[in-house]
């Protein structure tokens, strides 16, 4: 392995010599809560670009926008760092998140496991993509269309 190439499980995430921004980054996510979004504002550049399953944003207007609605209809929304990689200045963040909306699982909480790619120098983060099954997070929880997608998955996996 590379002398520049660094992991860490989830027990490593917090004492890891991380590059400024990835320290920012993983402290961030996992204090983030629903009525704590005012860090995100210092963790990203004015230029972010920002993409998941469901959304592309460019700029941290929108990124800030898009978090504020999303969080808005949330009662709970927690990030557990599992392991981080990285090399110079990009990152592999593997995760958990777990949250809960009134009108989605009877308002019980959901897991959903994915993974972000980042990219930061100095102290911000300029890219972030996220990869996760968005199935998993939202359409097996509404009703008609969750069992639909059950189905499907049940029946791809024999």
């Amino acid at each position: 392995m590379p002398a520049e190439f660094q992991t860490s499980d989830a027990a490593d995430t917090e004492s890891a010599a991380y590059p400024l921004w990835l320290q920012r980054f993983t402290e961030t996510y996992q204090a983030l809560g629903v009525a704590s979004l005012e860090p995100l504002a210092q963790l990203y550049r004015a230029d972010i670009q920002f993409r998941d399953p469901l959304h592309q944003l460019q700029g941290l207007d929108a990124l800030l926008a898009y978090f504020s609605g999303l969080y808005s209809k949330l009662s709970q929304c927690d990030f557990q760092i599992d392991s981080v990689i990285y090399q110079g200045n990009s990152a592999a963040l593997y995760w958990t998140m777990t949250y809960a909306h009134p009108q989605l699982n009877k308002g019980l909480p959901i897991r959903v496991e994915g993974h972000s790619l980042i990219r930061g120098e100095a102290d911000k983060v300029h890219y972030h993509r996220d990869y996760l099954d968005a199935g998993q997070m939202l359409y097996e929880h509404l009703p008609a269309v969750g069992a639909l997608i059950r189905w499907v998955k049940r029946r791809a996996s024999q």
